[in-house]
């Protein structure tokens, strides 16, 4: 049986949440701990919710957790960029963990438009 793990934006959470933990014993600062500490929440946020609404497939709950779950991941990109534009993390180290978060976003605002897709306006 297939389980939360099997699902591709979980896997690119995972890797994200990997990534963060990396970038975070590289390059942490004093000036900046504040917005490391948030941007580990918010990545393991952006998993941790599609775990948990997993659990209630095709019920309202899951699509609430796949909301919080794209707001989380739209946080965690915000942040790094805060890092990279604060001269914290350089180019090189921040993009590729920004493309990773990039696809975490749309494979998650996939899945919710999978499930309430726009409407359809009358001809």
């Amino acid at each position: 049986m297939r389980d939360h793990t099997s699902l591709v934006a979980w896997q690119e959470a995972e890797q994200v949440v990997m990534l963060v933990i990396d970038l975070s014993r590289s390059h942490w600062r004093p000036p900046v701990a504040a917005i490391f500490g948030q941007v580990q929440r918010s990545s393991v946020s952006v998993m941790a919710n599609i775990s948990e609404g997993y659990a209630w497939l095709d019920t309202p709950s899951f699509t609430r957790h796949l909301r919080i779950a794209y707001g989380s991941a739209l946080e965690t990109g915000d942040l790094l960029r805060v890092l990279h534009r604060s001269g914290s993390v350089p180019e090189p180290v921040i993009v590729p963990i920004l493309e990773r978060c990039g696809r975490s976003q749309r494979l998650l605002l996939g899945m919710l438009k999978r499930r309430y897709p726009a409407p359809v306006p009358p001809t």
